[in-house]
């Protein structure tokens, strides 16, 4: 009897109780109570009579009864998941993954396409519409946003590292095995890969049009550095602005430095990453994580841009995959060591609420 069918019940039990002259002859299984389109939709007869005074009484007290107590069924706290009861049990679900690892994998792919996905799309509209569609600071934000959507989604399984400066400065501090460190870098450079492939296939008339060649369209998949800006202080540039990240996330995370708690953290590494972005992005385009350069740039050279994304700049690929790793270590060394290290020894690392 659902809570349409009650209503009705007590409503009739009150008029009956008022008027006790009228006899309402319906049965509450009536098909017509079974939706509120179809009560509605149709009459309930109602045979008006001048019923027995014993008769009435009896028919009003049974249906008091059976409305009292279809009521209280409903107050009473009973199980709290009777209304899961007619759902399929979770174990006989045949895809069901039970692996917490394969968990940890596949939080870590999709956090990481969202991720590029939403930062790559800013990247191309600004591009392929010259500034007309967003411009510098439009990009710095939307990567912002783009971590903190990316943090939200695979946060609560994975860590949501999507930075393999992360993954592996984390393994350094020994804050995550180092076994599980190839799988998460595996992951976050496939999911960098399989975003490029989307935006490419959502933009690709736009591609065709302005950069039919493909020959200036490689700045919005991987970074470059700036004209007449050298190698070495790219390498620099990467370097200090992925020890500047990792050093916040880590800030962010210790529970004994001013702890902002679990459901602040997203937002607030977007802000580290936007606010990075401001202030490091001309002379590289800015990185900060390999697996956003490097998958990319494999895509780029399967899909018709070549070789030359990665020999450019005298072979410039390799400076944001090495320095982010490097200053990644380095951010999280300067945090431990004037930091981290000085908290109580049983109280040291993230709170055990996050994830890693």
């Amino acid at each position: 009897m659902n809570a349409l069918q009650l209503d009705v019940v007590a409503l009739v039990s009150l008029v009956r109780s008022l008027f006790p002259v009228l006899t309402f002859q319906f049965s509450v299984s009536d098909t017509s109570l079974s939706s509120p389109r179809r009560l509605l939709s149709s009459s309930i007869p109602l045979n008006v009579t001048k019923p027995s005074t014993s008769k009435t009484m009896t028919r009003n007290s049974d249906l008091e009864k059976n409305s009292h107590a279809a009521y209280a069924d409903l107050e009473s706290p009973g199980d709290p998941n009777q209304h899961l009861q007619h759902l399929t049990p979770v174990e006989s679900v045949p895809y069901l993954v039970k692996s917490q690892f394969a968990k940890e994998m596949m939080a870590e792919f999709l956090a990481t396409f969202v991720t590029m996905l939403f930062g790559l799309s800013c990247m191309t509209q600004v591009v392929l519409s010259s500034e007309a569609s967003g411009n510098f600071v439009t990009i710095a934000l939307c990567w912002g946003l783009a971590f903190f959507f990316g943090i939200t989604v695979g946060g609560g399984v994975s860590g949501a590292h999507l930075n393999p400066a992360v993954t592996t400065t984390l393994a350094l501090l020994k804050l995550l095995p180092w076994k599980k460190v190839p799988f998460y870098i595996l992951n976050q450079v496939v999911a960098a890969y399989v975003a490029a492939l989307f935006v490419y296939i959502l933009y690709r008339p736009m591609f065709n049009e302005v950069d039919p060649d493909r020959m200036t369209t490689h700045i919005i998949f991987a970074t470059f550095p700036h004209e007449n800006v050298g190698n070495f202080t790219c390498f620099l540039t990467e370097f200090v602005a992925t020890a500047l990240l990792i050093l916040g996330i880590l800030a962010l995370l210790d529970q004994h430095n001013r702890p902002i708690g679990k459901h602040a953290v997203p937002p607030a590494v977007g802000a580290l990453v936007s606010t990075i972005a401001m202030g490091f992005a001309m002379n590289t385009g800015l990185a900060i994580n390999p697996a956003r350069d490097l998958g990319p740039r494999l895509f780029m050279l399967c899909a018709g841009w070549g070789s030359r994304v990665f020999s450019l700049n005298h072979y410039y690929f390799w400076v944001p995959i090495v320095a982010p790793i490097m200053g990644g270590a380095a951010g999280g060394f300067v945090y431990e060591v004037l930091i981290g290290y000085h908290h109580p020894e049983k109280n040291r690392g993230p709170h055990p609420e996050y994830r890693f």
